[in-house]
């Protein structure tokens, strides 16, 4: 109750104007750039016949891995930078089952001086136009030895805005 009093007055602003939910452009396929393909497993499941939540932040996390270590040569074991997830969301749309191919679409959302915001739009059977669920992260980039943020090198760079929408 007491802290009911502090925030109300301040509730306006602390309440976003537009969730991601109202951004129907993500759900689009024609807005994603890169796509990695993964099936489905009956272990994938849940008990009400549907793929489980845990499932859908693997294969983001396994699309924006797959994006770094194909096209930008970034090898997490070897590389002076390291990339830690410090946000995370995912909007489910419509329920996802085995057996399915899945083709989960990844755009840059943002690049910053040493963070990123990835995109990545799940979709069904590699035909859908929508997306059963839009999710993302927000990655810093810090230096292995110190743990600090790191300005991401422009070779990097350069292959983040290969797959954005950002003009520069």
């Amino acid at each position: 109750m007491y802290f009911c009093r502090i925030l109300r007055p301040y509730y306006k602003l602390l309440k976003h104007s537009k969730s991601l939910s109202s951004l129907s452009s993500y759900r689009d396929r024609s807005f994603y750039k890169y796509f990695a393909d993964f099936q489905t497993r009956l272990r994938d499941n849940d008990c009400y016949g549907y793929v489980n939540y845990v499932v859908y932040g693997e294969w983001i996390d396994s699309t924006i891995d797959k994006f770094l270590i194909e096209q930008c040569s970034f090898d997490h074991s070897k590389s002076p930078l390291l990339d830690y997830v410090v946000y995370s969301h995912c909007e489910y749309y419509s329920p996802l089952s085995y057996p399915s191919i899945i083709s989960a679409g990844l755009f840059v959302k943002r690049i910053g001086k040493s963070s990123v915001d990835y995109q990545v739009g799940i979709f069904e059977n590699n035909k859908s136009l929508k997306a059963s669920a839009v999710g993302g992260f927000t990655s810093v980039f810090v230096d292995r030895m110190n743990q600090r943020p790191h300005p991401i090198d422009e070779q990097l760079r350069k292959q983040l805005l290969s797959i954005s929408n950002i003009i520069q």
